[in-house]
């Protein structure tokens, strides 16, 4: 455990905001595991849009009560507009001093989440190298214009389909291609019939949602508050931390 001789910028973990109210009650847990994690660490909340508290208010209300220091953690799986524009824009308008990590993703403490829900939903990659052949498994994404998240939903998919055994092929809820019916298809031209949609969300909402819908067998659940994912936030937390104040902090996907 991290151990701290003066007190530690606040942590804020910054979620989209869904109108879901499964999503809302999903990150509130989410954050009660990174707390037990690190106690003492101050943890909060902030959201991009649909839910309170907004990320600008919850830097508003650090600020009133003599926080110096924050470091945002987006709670988002991949760059984009969001992670490299809104985020940053929003903690421009603060009055303390912010720093903002990189996304989650590609990370293999993502991969360890998003392996660990696929086998509780049923997915076992087969021993037989003939049964290996028939597998495959489709990446779920929200998806983005953004090219760079594409390439970062692309790099997970690798390091997931290193960690199965089978191909990986991401596919994308909007904005990007393929979508869900279209990677099974593609899976299925190659001879991949056995086929499994791993969510890459981080709750339940109307992406999550229509990609299982989507799924022709099995599907996992979002991430949710699956252990990896609070230890996730904090490496990402501490990685920024450590940076120095002087230096230029880039919102690479480097792991």
């Amino acid at each position: 455990m991290t151990t701290y001789t003066t007190s530690p910028p606040a942590l804020v973990v910054v979620a989209h905001g869904s109108r879901d109210p499964r999503a809302l009650s999903t990150v509130r847990q989410l954050l009660d595991r990174v707390r037990a994690l690190r106690p003492g660490l101050p943890v909060h909340l902030g959201h991009i849009e649909l839910n309170a508290p907004l990320l600008p208010d919850t830097l508003a209300g650090l600020d009133a009560r003599g926080t110096r220091a924050a470091v945002l953690v987006p709670l988002l799986l991949s760059r984009g507009y969001h992670v490299k524009r809104d985020i940053p824009e929003m903690a421009a308008g603060a009055h303390l001093h912010t720093r903002v990590s990189a996304p989650l993703g590609p990370h293999p403490l993502l991969v360890d989440a998003l392996h660990a829900r696929l086998t509780e939903a049923g997915w076992h990659t087969p021993a037989d190298a003939a049964a290996r052949r028939a597998s495959g498994v489709v990446l779920a994404a929200a998806g983005s214009r953004d090219p760079e998240s594409r390439a970062d939903t692309g790099r997970t998919a690798r390091l997931l389909a290193e960690r199965l055994g089978v191909p990986v092929v991401p596919a994308y809820a909007s904005a990007a291609a393929p979508t869900v019916p279209d990677a099974v298809r593609a899976l299925a031209a190659r001879g991949r019939h056995r086929v499994a949609v791993a969510s890459c969300f981080t709750a339940p909402g109307r992406f999550a949602t229509e990609c299982a819908a989507a799924a022709p067998g099995i599907v996992s659940a979002p991430l949710g508050t699956h252990p990896a994912m609070a230890h996730l936030l904090l490496h990402r937390y501490d990685r920024t931390r450590r940076i120095p104040s002087t230096a230029p902090l880039k919102l690479a996907s480097a792991i």
